[in-house]
Order: C-alpha cells, then structure tokens, then sequence
C-alpha cells in the first residue's frame, strides 16, 4: 500500500484511496490524473484484492487505452489489465460475447468510413443517385444524425425485421435521404456490420430486453472508472447508468475547462451535474499541475477565467519559475513565420533539440507560411494528423494547373486532364500516350490533334482545351493570384471540392490563393507565372532531413492529452483562433477551452503570435480576443502592440460578440436536402456559405439559385 501510495500528493491519495460510491474528481490540465487513474486500478488489484476481470476503465482512445494497460501491468505485474477500453471497445466485448441476443453471429463486422463509402457506392449505383443528390461526406452525416437524433429507434428495424422486409423498405424509399439510409440500414444487416454508433445502442437494447445479461455484466463489473469525463455523450451515459446499477461504485475523472468535443455530441453537464444525478458523491478537486512554469499557468488561468460555464478553479504549479511567456505581434504571416524560425533557431543554438519545439494551430491552412519559411531556413520538421502543405492533392493539383497554363507538361496534364472527370479515363489516356511517343509530342498537343477523333470525341476534351487556351493566350500581365482563382472556378474544380463536401479542401486552397497574393504584395518587383511556379518548386522538392530531430506541427485537436517542452501557438487571430465558424456564445467558450488546452501543453517555454495585415479577400487582420483576454502583466511582447490596432481589435471584437447568440437554434442542412421556404417555395440545398451564414439553394421556381441567411425559416420536405 505505502508503494502504490508514496509520490502521490493529497488530491491523488484520496482519488486511489476512496474506492466505494460515487466519485468525482475535477482534474485540471497536467494534474496527474492518469497517474491516479493507473494507481486506483493498481490499489483495487493489489491491497482490496479486486480480480483485473471485475473492473472497468473507460478511456476516450485506444491510444491512451494502450497506455493505461502498460501502466497498470508495470504496478501489479498481472498480465490480466480487465476491461481497460474505449465504449466501442467496450461494447464490441460485450457483442463478441452476447450478440445471440440480437440473432448477430459473433463475427460480425464493425465498419469504418471505407466500409460505409463502398455501402454508399453501391445504393447510389442501385438507385441511380449522384453526388449532385448528396455527397458521400453529407449521406455519412445525415445516416449519423438520422441515428442519433431523428430516428433513434432505427436499431430495432435492423434487429427485428427480417433482411428481406427491411429490402423492401429500401425498394419503397422515394427520396434520397430515405433511399440512402435504408439502404445502407439493409447493407448493414445484409453482411451483419455494426457501425459505431450501432455498437453502442445494441448493447443497450440488449440489456433493456434481456435482464439476464444486464445483470451478468452489472454483477462482473464491481468497480467503473471512466476518463475523460467531460467528453460523454448521450449514449455513453445511458450506458455508464445501465453498468453502475448493481454494485454502484463509479469513479469518474474530468476537466470541464478542456471540453472540446461539443460538435461530436460531448455533453459538459454531465460533469458538471454529476452530484445532482447521484446524490453523495465526494469530489476530488486536483489542481496541483506537474506539467507548466508558474508563467504559462497564469496565462492559462487568466484565459479561461473568462468562460462563465465552469467550475472555478485555479491550477498550481509545483515547478520552480522558468522563462517569461513570449508574445509577438508581426506585420505579415510570413514575418509571423519568420520570427518563429528565429526562435528555434536560438533555441537549438542553446542546445534545445529540434524534437521538443512543437507549433501548435487551430486549422491546417495556417501552416503554409510556417512551412514555407521553415523549408527556407532548413529547419526539418514533421506534421503530425497531416501532409505537409505542399503536398496536399488540392495543392498539387492547383499548381498542376497553373504548369499546364505555362507549360502544359505531361505531369500536369495526367494529374488534371480528368480532375474534374471529363471522361478522359485510362484507355484514353494509353490513347494519348500512343500518340504522342509515335510522334514525339506533348500529351496536350496529342489531345489538341485528337479532337475529332471518335475515341476522344464526346468527352469534355474540348471543353479542357478551350479553357487552357484561354489562360495561355491571357495570362501575361494579369497577377497570378488572380490567374489562380479565375482558373479553379472556370475549371470547375472548386465546385467539384463543394460538390464533395471538402470544407478542408476549399480552406487549403483560400491560403494558397493568400500566400500567392502575399508574395506578389511583398515581392518588390511583378511576379511572372513561371517566377511564381519556380519558387513553389522549391517547396514541393525540400530536402528531407534526419528522421528524429524535428519541430512537430500539429493542430490542436490533435495535441489533446500531449505536452511538449516548447510550444509555438501561432495565427492568433480572429476568424482563425477563435474560428470563423463559431456562431454562438456556447461555441465561442468552446473555441477559448481550446486555446487554454493549447496553452497547457507547453511543458517549459511558450510563445504566442499573430499576424497583422489583410486578409485575401481585403478586409483587415485582427489579433484573437484569446490574446487580448490575457492579463497584459503575464505577457512580454517584443514589441509594445500598437495601441490603435488594439482598440480597433477590441470594436471588432465587441460588435461581433454582441451578434453572438446564446446557444445554437439554426439548423444547417446538407447539400442535396430539399427544403422549403415561406415566399420562394421548394427547393434544393446547394452548398453552404459558413463565413457568410447561409445556404445555397437552388428554388424550383427560380432560374438562378439564392444565398438565404441561417436565421430564415427553411423547412426540410
């Protein structure tokens, strides 16, 4: 006992130590809860002498499950760790063992997006639906939202009706919303798959309708501990009810203050109201932070200290005083980048390796100009959750049109002749090649003197030729960026990006159009096409450096639950960190949770930045109110900020906030829903403008489709 409990401060020892009833521990950020957590299990095990099968430990990723299992065979020495899982790993345990139940065999299948996409193929083939109806991504959204919210019953179709009552269900459907989800309800029990969200509710309909085995499992799992707390949805705590009932020994841990999976359905009220539901619960506060200087925890104190939906706490740091928190304000997103390489620079000079600096951002986009300068400086890096930049396919093929404006070389032409399609597939493409070896030309001039040819005619060749020829002929003298955006919207590739859904997609190509727009501003002499693609040649083409020593760069999502030596939090500014798309108050306390988490994953050393100027579509560049909500003491700029930018920042930001509404009523619909509107009548979602707050939609009575506000009534038909 003394073991397991030596090394642990007071808020720990009565985390491991209080082991019957409800508990509740408020775990701030570096607190060492999974220290406590691995320890609780050990103390169970090895001085009550709980068997590892009679325990259950939630974790929210199979990551962190791994971990804890490595940690807790390390303290008991048992190779037997219990039932250490996700709740879908959970649940699947608990289908592998009771799936009779539901008339499932034991090998079923659990899908993944892959599985789902190959689904959708075959229903769109079968009822002769496109992607004009609705785009992979939204069906996935729609079948997801159908499942949790609008439908919440589907599961008892797909257990109870017979595979052939549930193909004429499908047969019946005459909508595509309809159609796509009973067919893909069909296509799950056809090949017994079980998606995610499937695996969660056939386990709870399993122990509502079978008491025998609810019991079983309440009895086996004398003690529940679950992680993570703060990010439990609906169905995860209808479950954790169910499993408690019997013995009544669940021990959770959460951070209100690091919620920010609200969008996947996370719920913070079930922390937070956790002593309302069960009556008697003790809580644990844990606030003692192992991780941070006292200077990165007091910007991270005073950060959150501005969200009102919380539990208040302060964190406490153990360690001794470290380096001040830095914050620079740059005039561009290239000298934000620039400074920053400077920096690690001096770092790595004074003996920092490379491996411990870590550039934190809240989209991929804002990595462009980072990448840019650090390939410049020869500084490797690695991105984590990610490709580099440059070597996106949306940024590939951009340039690759670009090239094919200048130079139309064979490599362009094979990547973007059919993107988007236009029928030129592979035999045509052999087609071409024969062509040009027999005569010695270009792919693109065996197209041009192959236009009429019956193997090429009626494809959308003509169409491809016409708009190259075009830019050709115009480009000199017209400034790249603009050259840029006209070619993705005449070439239709950016519509086939909205078509597809690929929000991400479309962001990455707005910052490279910025980026082009930034270099001709700041190049000093007039940018040619060919001088443009050369220097963006020397991006695509770095030299890769050693494979350990390297800046990570990560989003922060992706930095939830890691800590790094040195933090880099850059593109501090409005409309990027807090995000363009928050719409609400609730949202905004979401967007400042993720700055506080970002800003406690540094371990020894933080530095925040921002970039002044415009942006690309000219409208000015502010610093994030996350910046401005921090105590200006806690800070040292290297330089003092500019008072007026400051006080226009601080407008900007107070009339904005005050359009904020309380909490989310929109609803936003998918591309290809039909909806109705009260003067302009039926009609065909579009698109979505989420800068502008709108729907695109195509009305049947209109010959030209209208952008409508999401605060009009549009009714789903």
């Amino acid at each position: 006992m003394t073991d397991l409990l030596s090394g642990l401060n007071d808020a720990q020892r009565r985390a491991v130590a209080t082991t019957e009833g409800y508990v509740r521990v408020i775990a701030g950020a570096g607190s060492g809860k999974t220290r406590a957590l691995s320890h609780r299990f050990a103390y169970l095990v090895n001085e009550l002498g709980i068997l590892p099968g009679n325990i259950l430990c939630v974790t929210f990723t199979n990551k962190s499950a791994n971990e804890m299992r490595q940690r807790i065979h390390q303290l008991t020495g048992d190779n037997d760790t219990g039932y250490i899982n996700t709740f879908h790993g959970f649940c699947d345990a608990v289908l592998r063992e009771d799936s009779h139940a539901v008339q499932y065999p034991r090998s079923f299948l659990v899908l993944d997006n892959s599985d789902i996409d190959a689904m959708l193929r075959i229903i769109y083939e079968e009822r002769g639906l496109t992607l004009r109806d609705m785009t992979f991504s939204a069906a996935r959204d729609m079948i997801e939202i159908q499942k949790l919210f609008k439908r919440p019953d589907y599961y008892q179709d797909m257990i109870t009706m017979s595979l052939d009552t549930l193909k004429e269900k499908y047969d019946r459907a005459d909508t595509p919303a309809d159609i796509i989800f009973y067919g893909y309800l069909y296509q799950e029990k056809k090949c017994f798959g079980l998606d995610y969200n499937d695996l969660i509710k056939f386990s709870l309909y399993i122990f509502r309708q079978r008491p025998d085995i609810r019991i079983k499992w309440q009895q086996r799992l004398e003690y529940i501990m679950i992680d993570e707390f703060q990010d439990i949805d609906q169905l995860q705590y209808e479950l954790m009810e169910v499993l408690c009932g019997y013995h009544k020994n669940l021990f959770i841990v959460g951070d209100p203050d690091q919620t920010i999976y609200t969008w996947r359905g996370a719920d913070v009220k079930y922390l937070l109201d956790f002593d309302k539901k069960f009556p008697g619960t003790q809580t644990i506060l844990m606030v003692e932070n192992y991780r941070s200087t006292p200077e990165i925890l007091a910007v991270a104190n005073s950060l959150i200290d501005k969200n009102r939906n919380r539990i208040k706490k302060e964190l406490k740091p153990i360690l001794p005083a470290g380096t001040p928190v830095v914050c620079h304000f740059a005039q561009t997103q290239e000298a934000e980048a620039r400074w920053m390489a400077g920096e690690m620079r001096r770092l790595h000079e004074a003996g920092t390796p490379f491996r411990d600096m870590t550039v934190l951002y809240r989209a991929h986009y804002v990595t462009r100009a980072v990448e840019e300068v650090l390939l410049e400086e020869k500084i490797p890096y690695t991105i984590y959750s990610g490709v580099q930049f440059f070597d996106r396919m949306e940024i590939k093929d951009a340039l690759s049109y670009l090239r094919m404006i200048a130079y139309k070389d064979d490599l362009s032409f094979r990547r973007i002749a059919n993107v988007p399609k236009r029928n030129l597939g592979k035999r045509r493409m052999e087609f071409l090649q024969e062509y040009a070896e027999q005569r010695g030309c270009l792919l693109y001039q065996a197209l041009l003197d192959n236009l009429e040819d019956p193997i090429i005619k009626g494809t959308g060749a003509g169409k491809f030729i016409s708009l190259i020829e075009s830019f050709a002929a115009g480009y000199e003298g017209r400034p790249v960026s603009e050259v840029l955006s006209a070619i993705l919207n005449e070439s239709g590739y950016e519509k086939m990006l909205r078509t597809e859904g690929s929000q991400e997609r479309l962001d990455n190509l707005a910052e490279l159009k910025q980026s082009v727009y930034e270099y001709e501003t700041t190049c000093g002499e007039e940018v040619t096409l060919e001088h443009y693609l050369a220097r963006a040649a020397l991006f695509t083409n770095a030299d890769t450096a050693e494979q350990g020593d390297r800046v990570k760069l990560m989003t922060v999502h992706a930095a939830k639950g890691l800590e790094f030596p040195c933090v880099f939090l850059c593109g501090m500014n409005e409309g990027v960190f807090p995000s363009r798309k928050v719409r609400t108050r609730q949202a905004m306390e979401e967007e400042r949770r993720l700055a506080f988490v970002a800003v406690t994953r540094a371990e020894k050393e933080l530095y925040l930045s921002e970039a002044d100027g415009r942006n690309f579509d000219g409208s000015p560049r502010y610093p994030s109110r996350f910046l401005l909500d921090i105590d200006e003491k806690l800070l040292t700029f290297t330089r003092p900020p500019e008072e007026g930018l400051i006080r226009r920042a601080r407008d900007y930001i107070g009339h904005s906030q005050a359009g904020l509404p309380e909490a989310d009523g929109q609803t936003v619909f998918p591309a290809g829903q039909r909806v109705r509107h009260a003067l302009f009548g039926p009609g065909t979602v579009l698109d979505t403008d989420m800068d502008r707050g709108a729907h695109v939609v195509q009305f049947d009575e209109m010959e030209t489709p209208r952008k409508i506000s999401f605060r009009a009534k549009l009714e789903r038909i």
